[in-house]
């Protein structure tokens, strides 16, 4: 697909994000909108996947250890095909599969469960670890918050993935330096994160995370290095595409109310006009 068709998708993942959130009361808006176009350029561009056969041995992985943003994945997820889309109706509702973390018992297409942060990574690095021992050509995505990076289990498998030459491993680090309730520079400072994570002998670059062409070019595996896994440090913002969400931490987990909902919706679907 061509940048431009990536947008529209990401921005219709957005609009129906922001509405199961409005609707149900509940969610972690703020970071949905940030880790939505590396989603869908993923999904849509760079993974081999297949919904109709989600467990295919030879499919790419994808592990969101930011598992607080599952509904941004189950809106990824029925876009492709993977749920029906009026299953996202149902999102945090009783006896609903589309619960605030994602479950891979429950949900075609989620590789692990997640939310406890800190632990996508580790076992995204088993993945690839798999994957080499068994001389197979899939590859591993994980995305992690910035924020997340300051868990120690991160840096271990860090270490780890580099001993090992996990070329088929990236991580994907959603840098909208904001976590819940602070600045990340105001917690645990890890700016600047590149220079940290190549210290340990990974391939490091560093994209704007909004913009389709460079990060379509950034997974792409010609850009990847033999014998070093890779890392991309994408620059997002927390609430992207909604003016008054952009940047502000209180957007966390806050659930807009109807006039900020019209406004939201109003300004996504003018995004593209």
């Amino acid at each position: 697909m061509s940048p431009e068709e990536l947008r529209k998708i990401a921005n219709w993942i957005r609009k129906r994000d922001l509405q199961a959130v409005y609707e149900a009361g509940a969610g972690h808006i703020g970071g949905e909108m940030s880790v939505t176009d590396l989603l869908t350029a993923l999904y849509f561009h760079t993974m081999s996947v297949n919904p109709d056969a989600p467990l295919d041995p030879q499919r790419d992985r994808l592990v969101l250890s930011k598992g607080h943003t599952a509904l941004a994945l189950y809106v990824t997820l029925a876009k492709k095909g993977f749920i029906p889309e009026s299953e996202i109706a149902t999102f945090l509702k009783p006896h609903s599969r589309l619960n605030g973390h994602p479950n891979r018992t429950k949900v075609p297409g989620v590789e692990t469960n997640t939310g406890p942060l800190g632990h996508g990574l580790p076992v995204a690095v088993g993945m690839a670890k798999a994957a080499q021992l068994n001389g197979d050509s899939w590859r591993v995505f994980v995305i992690t918050g910035d924020g997340e990076m300051q868990e120690g289990s991160n840096w271990e498998a860090i270490m780890a993935a580099a001993q090992f030459k996990l070329d088929n491993l990236t991580l994907i680090i959603d840098h909208n330096r904001l976590q819940q309730g602070a600045r990340v520079a105001d917690t645990n400072n890890l700016a600047p994160i590149a220079p940290k994570v190549e210290a340990f002998g990974w391939m490091v670059e560093e994209i704007d995370g909004h913009d389709m062409k460079q990060i379509c070019k950034a997974l792409a595996p010609e850009t990847t290095e033999t014998g070093k896994p890779k890392c991309v440090v994408a620059h997002t913002n927390k609430g992207q595409g909604i003016s008054f969400m952009t940047d502000n931490v209180a957007w966390h987990h806050k659930v807009p109310n109807e006039e900020q909902f019209r406004q939201g919706m109003s300004e996504l679907e003018k995004a593209l006009s």
